[in-house]
């Protein structure tokens, strides 16, 4: 592992670990599910709107000048 960690920084990469919930657990889901429940509609979708419309540069029938 220490040489693949050494390698790896020489390279420009660095080792990120990350702690997710764990979905599998029901206690998770139940709190993920009322955490759901509560979100603002409307803003959830206003937020869905501008990643779409921010992401329009992965179409590429899409004019490249915006």
């Amino acid at each position: 592992m220490r040489a693949m960690r050494a390698r790896r920084r020489r390279e420009g990469l660095r080792e990120l670990r990350l702690l997710v919930p764990d979905a599998r657990l029901e206690s998770v889901r139940g709190r993920l599910a009322e955490q759901v429940a509560r979100l603002d509609k409307r803003a959830e979708a206003e937020a869905l709107d501008w990643i779409e419309a921010v992401s329009d540069y992965d179409d590429p029938k899409a004019d490249a000048t915006g």
